[in-house]
């Protein structure tokens, strides 16, 4: 959002004078802080509860609904949604809508046709999400899920030809030796836990996830560069392709047992929350994140992780060891080191007080040692 001032004379204005342009700055500015900080608490809203519901989900006794039969809701919802949306943009006249998704859809269709391989990834990602969630604890889950970033990272130097500084390839490995402590956690018992949970599927869900996340993101980025499809069409593509191929993988894993007890067998009050935050959680978010920064991603991304945690010892009785807290704290200072533009990387490294800020910060969650090992790359220099 950028502010746009007077530049009227400043002759006339006398000393205490605030000038209409000042004044203007100054609320835009106020404005855009505001609308910053409602995104950072939406960010990490959205991230925080989508995970606990579907683990709350998932884990309650009972008959369990069929996650093919939520994801397929999920994608109907959002693609109604931007439907009305583009609806109200064309001011309820049904013709020049009829027209715009002709032109856009059918006569244009080999970018509609780009969408179907981003569309399928996604499908594939939101149904392993329900696998692992099921079998992992969801601070677990919301830890390893981080890998992401790692997955990402690489195939935008591989398919984009980015280039990551110094320290972002140290974060990326900081990342990866967290989220391998917190599994190490996981494997060696990290407490009770359910006899129908497999920590192993779990993780081997929770990677591929990460794996197809990385490389849709980074598809998508590539083929649309340069689109001029609103975020409500292109929502739209991806709902269309994502029901019907979300209907396929519904037939595939589960038909039988979908046409034996119902599309929606199990469905209660909390399962329709789990679909309607995966719905419009996503829409809500891409409205939002145009107004976070990556500093500010990265730290809903850790405010996340620490809301999950807090929230599964209330609800689930998970229990935080020296070993998870080690491996939480690392992933956490791992996002926010990745996030950092290279010039404020380099503007704390050279600063005295950049250890006592991040120490304070991160000695509360992970303790002393995990506090100096993440502190260590930018002591070094490591940009």
């Amino acid at each position: 959002m950028a502010a746009v001032g007077s530049s009227g004379s400043t002759g006339a204005a006398g000393q205490g004078t605030v000038s209409a342009g000042t004044l203007e700055a100054g609320t835009v500015s106020a404005a855009h802080r505001r609308l910053k900080y409602i995104s950072l608490a939406v960010l990490v809203v959205q991230n925080a509860s989508l995970i606990l519901s579907i683990r709350y989900t998932r884990t309650l006794p009972g008959d369990r609904f069929f996650a093919t039969t939520a994801v397929v809701m999920a994608e109907v919802l959002k693609g109604l949604t931007c439907l009305l949306l583009l609806f109200a943009q064309k001011r309820g006249n049904v013709k020049h809508l009829v027209l715009f998704l002709h032109e856009a859809v059918l006569v244009q269709y080999v970018d509609t046709l780009k969408l179907a391989v981003p569309s399928l990834i996604y499908t594939l990602q939101n149904n392993l999400q329900y696998v692992a969630i099921s079998n992992l604890p969801a601070a677990t889950f919301q830890v390893t899920y981080q890998l992401k970033i790692l997955t990402t990272a690489l195939f935008s130097v591989l398919m984009l030809n980015r280039s990551l500084s110094r320290l972002q390839w140290v974060s990326l490995l900081l990342l990866f030796t967290g989220v391998a402590i917190v599994q190490a956690q996981q494997a060696g018992g990290g407490g009770p836990r359910p006899l129908d949970q497999n920590p192993g599927v779990g993780l081997a869900a929770v990677v591929a996830s990460c794996l197809s996340s990385g490389f849709a993101g980074v598809y998508f980025e590539k083929i649309l560069k340069g689109s001029s499809g609103s975020v409500w069409l292109r929502n739209l593509q991806l709902g269309l392709f994502g029901t019907a191929l979300g209907l396929v993988g519904l037939w595939w894993a589960e038909g039988t047992a979908v046409a034996h007890r119902g599309f929606f067998f199990g469905y209660t009050p909390a399962v329709w929350g789990v679909v309607l935050n995966q719905a419009f959680g996503g829409l809500l978010v891409a409205v939002v994140v145009k107004y976070a920064d990556n500093i500010l991603k990265g730290f809903a991304t850790s405010l996340s992780i620490v809301l999950s945690t807090v929230a599964s010892i209330r609800l689930f009785g998970f229990h935080v060891d020296p070993l998870f807290a080690l491996g939480a704290g690392l992933v956490i200072g791992a996002v926010y080191l990745y996030s950092l533009p290279r010039g404020a990387a380099k503007a704390i490294a050279s600063t005295s007080l950049q250890p006592h800020w991040i120490m304070l910060a991160t000695q509360s969650f992970c303790g002393p040692q995990a506090a100096s090992l993440m502190l260590r790359p930018l002591k070094m220099g490591l940009l």
